[in-house]
């Protein structure tokens, strides 16, 4: 099974929250997840991960997407496999 870390839309319309979850890279962007690592909030520019669950699954060898991949980056998230 390959994971992915991506986001997942919540929210009403035109206010969207987004959820970063880790997921099976062939489930729907909003269908089943295996583990919700953070939100995102574009409104606020809002933020909240959950740092050591982020590391295990890359480290676990969980591809992020690019949004992602920035969003960690800024949260000092470490993207280092090993």
């Amino acid at each position: 099974m390959s994971v992915s870390i991506r986001m997942s839309r919540y929210g009403r319309k035109k206010k969207p929250f987004y959820r970063i979850v880790a997921a099976d890279k062939r489930s729907p962007r909003d269908g089943a997840f295996l583990e919700i690592i953070g939100t995102y909030d574009p409104r606020t520019k809002e933020t909240s991960i959950k740092k050591d669950l982020a590391e295990k699954w890359i480290k676990n060898g969980a591809q992020p997407s690019a949004t992602v991949k920035d969003i960690f980056v800024k949260q000092g998230v470490s993207l280092a496999t090993k």
